[in-house]
């Protein structure tokens, strides 16, 4: 029986994968084998010695301190990919509401009263005020192609858009995804200069922040519609406030407001609707939930974000688990262990992630206590685990 605590409000369509009679899962649980999370802070939590993984249901892990949990032989996931529909067609009410001029034309509509001129002859006195460029026929550039980025790119050409697409690390999996009719452009200064509609579909790091300045603008198309609904950060709000007043930028749609924004002529602003849809929710939940399901009943990692991912199917004899350094001569170490027991190595896998390495040995025979306290006793260990079919 696994007990796994949730620290948020979890949808419940974790039953569908983690069965009653083998899994308790409960915001109360104590001494939890799993973690289950949304956006509670995790920083200051102590991590039990019992606790094998947490898993986000989500793509951000900001609220999870990463690389204390990896030393202490912690995997965490997230759930890339589970919001990407929820995401894309907030993006393409983005675009819309950057055309259209919608949301003041809403404000306009609530303000009219029925007088000496009715409301029907203002509307059409009025709506001149708020006519806006169709997408058809227009240039949409995504900066970041992963699982998001590629939904937008392929719905923007689906809606009749010339669409560009920019990601020096695009993954295979995405690049089968991308529909052939987006043109992959080999630099960002591309996207900048040929685009009317720019969507952002990047992570948040020291390479990405305020990666939209003043200089990137200065390259933009003059009326450029800019859409961030990835993450807050990748923008100078200073700048884009610059290039909306002096007419360089049209609109900018951005979905996490803050208050240099508010009230800004040309910013449209979304309260952090990304993934707020139900289906998503349940689309991470079932991600995570599987993700922590597959890890502790079998040792396969999927999806995580501090240690390698390491696909495994079930056991079929004893296995052993080894989270540990990614440093030389740990291998050699463990085989050497190993064999001073006279046990057989089935099949091994060793994979590593920059300061982190992930070692599974199927064995031929059950391992002793001395030889599992051996192996955590090696001081480049941070965890061992005894897996069984």
């Amino acid at each position: 029986m696994y007990n796994i605590k949730t620290l948020n409000a979890i949808s419940p369509v974790w039953q569908e994968i983690l069965p009653q009679q083998e899994y308790v899962v409960s915001a109360e649980a104590t001494a939890p084998e799993a973690i289950l999370v949304r956006s509670a802070a995790m920083h200051e939590m102590e991590i039990g010695k019992e606790l094998l993984c947490v898993a986000r249901a989500g793509a951000g892990v900001n609220n999870i301190p990463l690389e204390k949990m990896a030393e202490a032989g912690v995997v965490v996931f997230n759930t890339p990919g589970a919001n990407a529909n929820a995401v894309k067609e907030l993006a393409v009410a983005a675009m819309l509401l950057a055309s259209r001029r919608i949301p003041e034309a809403m404000c306009w509509c609530q303000g009219l009263k029925d007088g000496e001129t009715s409301v029907e002859k203002q509307v059409e006195k009025g709506k001149a005020q708020f006519v806006g460029p169709e997408l058809a026929g227009k240039t949409l550039g995504v900066i970041g192609l992963g699982a998001i980025g590629v939904q937008v790119a392929n719905t923007g050409y689906a809606l009749g858009m010339n669409v560009l697409g920019y990601d020096p690390f695009i993954s295979v999996e995405h690049a089968w995804k991308l529909s052939r009719a987006v043109r992959h452009s080999y630099s960002m200064e591309e996207i900048l200069e040929k685009s009317d509609y720019i969507s952002l579909h990047v992570p948040l790091m020291d390479s990405t922040k305020n990666m939209i300045n003043d200089e990137s603008i200065a390259k933009m198309k003059p009326n450029v519609a800019l859409l961030n609904l990835s993450r807050n950060g990748l923008v100078d709000n200073e700048a884009v406030k610059r290039a909306l007043s002096q007419g360089k930028m049209r609109v900018y749609v951005t979905d996490f407001p803050s208050a240099d924004l508010i009230g800004v002529p040309g910013v449209v602003l979304t309260p952090h609707l990304g993934a707020s849809t139900p289906e998503s929710e349940d689309n991470c939940v079932r991600m995570a939930a599987k993700q922590v399901k597959d890890y502790l009943e079998n040792g396969s990692i999927v999806n995580s974000v501090n240690y390698p991912n390491c696909a495994l199917t079930a056991p079929v004899g004893p296995r052993i688990a080894l989270l540990h350094q990614n440093v030389p001569n740990v291998i050699g170490a463990v085989t050497q262990l190993v064999s001073g027991e006279g046990l057989n190595i089935d099949n091994m896998v060793n994979k590593s992630k920059g300061a982190y390495a992930y070692t599974v040995l199927d064995l031929n025979k059950e391992p002793s206590e001395a030889l599992v306290a051996a192996l955590e006793a090696l001081d480049t260990m941070y965890r061992v685990r005894r897996i069984h079919p």
